[in-house]
């Protein structure tokens, strides 16, 4: 029997970043026709996770939450284990979708696209940047930190310049005094899902720093959530 597919997002006020979220899971189900998928939220935004869930398992033998977050922090530790642990029978959570090398090509890509270079190569697009910063959401989750240090590296390794990370919130090292540290010339590589209010705060920390768009409704991260599906049913199949 195929598991439900529960994703859950972190929801936001913003109607750009609730249809860059609507946009992703419909990708998710163009990809996957025969997985049931729905939607629940850990914030903000309803269907709240749990009332969701416990829909879903009234219905349904097994489900997979799939976190469509970028880190492993708060809400992947207390709210999306919490409802697994919940319902321990029939429900299993998967992990968040950072870090990821599939995150890094996203980022590249983003970086290009604001750098204006829609032909030619990567390297004659960046070539007019020195070092980049990671503009991340933050958390007070060390886990979620560790994430986003090494969604850094692997971006770094992907565009060969040094990345460092800035936080708009949580108990990181924050965007501004990053980005008034770093030498050279530099770009914002925005790591967020989605439009919103924390990427118009980086937009405005940014001051003349090229910015990139948020991640979005990308075909590749839709693959990824369905990877991390994949791989929580195998662990479940293996116990």
């Amino acid at each position: 029997m195929i598991a439900d597919l529960v994703a859950a997002a972190h929801g936001t006020a913003d109607p750009r970043g609730i249809r860059t979220v609507h946009a992703l899971v419909r990708e998710m189900g163009r990809l996957r026709p025969e997985v049931p998928i729905s939607l629940g939220f850990v914030d903000v935004d309803v269907p709240a996770l749990p009332g969701l869930v416990d829909r879903v398992v009234a219905d349904s033998n097994q489900a997979v939450i799939v976190p469509l977050l970028l880190s492993s922090g708060y809400h992947v530790a207390v709210d999306i284990l919490g409802q697994a642990a919940r319902h321990a029978a029939e429900v299993t959570a998967a992990a968040a979708l950072g870090p990821d090398p599939v995150l890094a090509d996203i980022l590249a890509d983003r970086l290009v696209e604001r750098l204006g270079h829609t032909t030619g190569s990567e390297a004659d697009a960046l070539q007019g940047i020195d070092s980049v910063v990671l503009a991340a959401a933050g958390s007070s989750n060390r886990r979620a930190l560790l994430d986003c240090s090494a969604t850094a590296a692997l971006l770094a390794d992907r565009i060969d310049r040094p990345v460092e990370v800035g936080y708009v919130s949580g108990a990181g090292e924050r965007l501004a005094p990053v980005l008034a540290r770093t030498p050279g010339r530099v770009a914002v590589a925005t790591y967020l899902l989605a439009p919103g209010a924390f990427a118009d705060h980086i937009h405005r920390l940014a001051g003349h720093h090229p910015v990139s768009a948020p991640l979005g409704a990308d075909p590749r991260l839709a693959a990824l959530a369905l990877a991390r599906y994949d791989a929580a049913r195998k662990l479940v199949a293996v116990g």
